[in-house]
């Protein structure tokens, strides 16, 4: 019998998100690409979801108490080397969240603001925007809003690469110590293209324009490999630029799932299992 190997330390992620049960987004798309990342995926569950490649049909809310509980269940045992939030509901959760964020002193955070969809559609209340600007972004080392939420954000539109820039100026005076304007939603030559701003550092992000119905899931997973590489030791602006290769490379693999926007392979480099 062969002796048991010695365990051996492993770099952890915690993702704070719902659940989506056609599991190309969510809390399983965080899983997967913390797993291509080799760290060691941890989850806090705010909402579950019954939702397919077509839409969502049921969204069923979990309370505020139980999301800090996971949180906390997670911190004092297992550890947590970079935090990602995705899709945290209402102003209750994001309270409780910040709250717990701030005493349980955790790694760095990400911010994926899930506010508004890709095709513009409101996600959540008032009352969750004005929770989420207070008491979350000041927290957050990386905030990563899609066109729309970095309207809402940032309180103007956004049509032009120079819209994008003070779009991210505006959203780093909110608190967090860089800010990812992300360009999916914009047209023509800036769809794809993202604008970084920490403060300092005004970069543009752009590796290829990528054709594909199959983009379900990432947001989240752009998040999720920004937590990822934090954990393994890299700075924001380095983990930034090493997730967007990821998901840029993710999008030329579609998967043949669903009848709807599909999802991607989050698992593509490794190739095809024989």
């Amino acid at each position: 019998m062969r002796p048991m190997e010695t365990p051996k330390p492993v770099p952890t992620a915690l993702t704070i998100a719902g659940s989506d049960s056609g599991g190309g987004a969510g809390i399983q798309a965080d899983l997967n690409t913390f797993s291509f990342h080799r760290v060691h995926g941890t989850t806090a569950l705010t909402a579950i979801t019954a939702q397919n490649t077509r839409g969502v049909t049921r969204v069923d809310v979990l309370p505020a108490a139980a999301v800090a509980a996971q949180l906390d269940a997670v911190a004092e045992d297992l550890g947590v080397g970079a935090v990602k939030t995705g899709m945290l509901v209402n102003a209750d959760i994001i309270s409780v969240v910040a709250w717990r964020l701030k005493a349980l002193k955790l790694g760095p955070l990400v911010v994926d603001p899930v506010m508004v969809s890709r095709a513009g559609a409101r996600l959540i209340d008032d009352s969750a925007v004005g929770a989420l600007k207070e008491h979350l972004l000041p927290l957050a080392d990386v905030v990563t809003p899609n066109r729309h939420e970095a309207e809402l954000l940032a309180g103007m539109e956004l049509n032009t690469l120079e819209d994008m820039k003070e779009a991210a100026r505006r959203i780093h005076q909110l608190g967090p110590r860089a800010v990812l304007v992300k360009g999916g939603g914009m047209a023509g030559e800036l769809r794809g293209l993202d604008v970084w701003f920490d403060g300092e550092r005004l970069e543009t992000l752009f590796l290829r324009a990528v054709k594909t119905h199959n983009t379900h899931g990432t947001g989240c997973t752009l998040s999720a490999a920004i937590a990822a590489w934090l954990a393994l030791g890299q700075s924001p602006w380095e983990a930034t630029r090493r997730a967007k290769a990821h998901v840029t490379s993710a999008l030329e693999h579609p998967l043949a799932l669903g009848r709807g926007h599909g999802p991607f392979s989050h698992f593509s480099p490794l190739g095809t299992p024989s």
